[in-house]
Formats: C-alpha cells, sequence, structure tokens
C-alpha cells in the first residue's frame, strides 16, 4: 500500500530591473529542477496597449513602467493565489518565446554541481514523504506592495502588437519607474542595499549582481542555488492540498 506524498510548494522569486538577466537566471534555475517546474513571467501580465495611462511628467509618451498600472495586478495575483493554494494554476498563456532573447550560457560544471545537489535534496525530502512543487516567478516590479534596457527596446505585447520605446524612454520613464516600485525594498536603490525588514532580519531577500557574460551570469547562478538550497534546509515552503 502506497503512501500519499505531502506537497510543500516552493516559489522561488527573482526580481530585477529591465534587461538586468533576470528572466535568463529565472530559466537556467528551472532547468536544475524537476519536470514538471514551471515560471511565471511576470511580464506576461503586462495591459494591453489601450490600457496604459500616459506619463504625467510626459505627456507624450505611455508609461508601461509605473509600478502601479505596469501589470494587470488582479490577474497577476490570481494565478499566484492558485498557485499557493494548489500548487498548480488554470490556463495561462506565456509570450515570452516570442521576445527576443541574449542567450548568456553558465559554466557547465557549476550547473551540474547544482543539478545534482537539488536533486539530492529533492529526492532525500521524497524519503520523508515530501513532494517539492516548484515554482520560478520572474518580474521588473515582483517586489513591489542604472539598468540595461536599453539593449531592449522591443517588447511583444500580451494581446499581440508590440512595443518599441520611444527615444528617451528609459531615462525619463523606465529607470524612474524602477526607482519608485523599489524605494521601499532598497535603502538606496542604485546602491543595492536592502532595508532591514527585506533583508536577514526580515523576507531574507538576497541581493546578486551579475557581472557580464558567461562568467557573471555563473556567479549569480551559483549565489543564487545556494540560497535557494539553504533557504529549503531551514524549512522555506508551504504545505498545499493535494
Amino acid at each position: 500500500m502506497s503512501t500519499q506524498l505531502t506537497k510543500r510548494l516552493v516559489v522561488i522569486g527573482i526580481g530585477g530591473a529591465s534587461c538586468s538577466g533576470k528572466t535568463l537566471l529565472a530559466k537556467h534555475i528551472r532547468r536544475t529542477l524537476p519536470e514538471g517546474s514551471q515560471i511565471i513571467h511576470q511580464d506576461d501580465f503586462c495591459p494591453p496597449e489601450d490600457k496604459v495611462p500616459y506619463s504625467a511628467q510626459h505627456p507624450d509618451l505611455q508609461d508601461w513602467d509605473d509600478p502601479e498600472t505596469c501589470i494587470m495586478w488582479p490577474e497577476f495575483r490570481s494565478i499566484l493565489g492558485q498557485v499557493r493554494k494548489s500548487g498548480q494554476h488554470g490556463a495561462h498563456a506565456s509570450h515570452d518565446h516570442l521576445n527576443k532573447q541574449v542567450e548568456v550560457a553558465i559554466q557547465e560544471g557549476v550547473f551540474a554541481k547544482w543539478k545534482e545537489r537539488l536533486r539530492q535534496y529533492i529526492e532525500e525530502q521524497r524519503s520523508k514523504g515530501v513532494e517539492l512543487v516548484w515554482f520560478v516567478v520572474d518580474g521588473f516590479v515582483l517586489y513591489w506592495d542604472k539598468a540595461r534596457r536599453e539593449e531592449r527596446q522591443v517588447y511583444v505585447l500580451q494581446h499581440g502588437g508590440v512595443w518599441v520605446d520611444p527615444p528617451g524612454y528609459f531615462d525619463n520613464i523606465v529607470w524612474p519607474g524602477y526607482v519608485k516600485a523599489h524605494t521601499p525594498v532598497f535603502e538606496e536603490v542604485e546602491r543595492g542595499a536592502l532595508k532591514k525588514e527585506w533583508g536577514s532580519e526580515g523576507r531574507n531577500l538576497l541581493v546578486v549582481e551579475p557581472g557580464e557574460g558567461e562568467e557573471g551570469m555563473t556567479m549569480a547562478f551559483d549565489q543564487a542555488c545556494e540560497a535557494i538550497l539553504q533557504q529549503c534546509e531551514q524549512g522555506a515552503g508551504t504545505v498545499i492540498s493535494a
């Protein structure tokens, strides 16, 4: 007679400015996890063009980066709520595959190390009657309630169509929007020092500053995986209904 496993949900949040490498890091982490683990891209919840307000400071430019309006928050929260409740969600189409991706590899030895360490941890938990359910969530205003956006100025929108950054959009809209969204998290947004309630005395957020190319992405991946495993070993995650 088989014993039903207790399901434990682990949600890995990866936030960062536009074109900071967060989505690519999320995909590398996803590759270390078991088949069936999923990524939720916050970009998939950007509103259609006719729902985006114009900037008060620049009335000729639509403001795709203000944290209050750049995401369809009810829809995004609904999907996350479904995940937290049952470890799965209803129909949700992603357009991430349509966006231009700058592929940066990570060193194979480091990847293999973490794939094996996480496999061992997952098997250890399974031997204790626990089945881990993994979700990775990435987004540019993930922790809201100078980045490298210039490298990617074209975005495919959820409801069809394409957004192209007009001249001056990064300096006038993108960066101010990012600062507004992350001022509650950092002492100084540009310097990366977390406020106490977000650091080791609070939510235990890890700040990773990836360098350029394969070496920089490998460093970020290594640090992120170390933090993920450490948090899991300390009991991160929530029990969900089967």
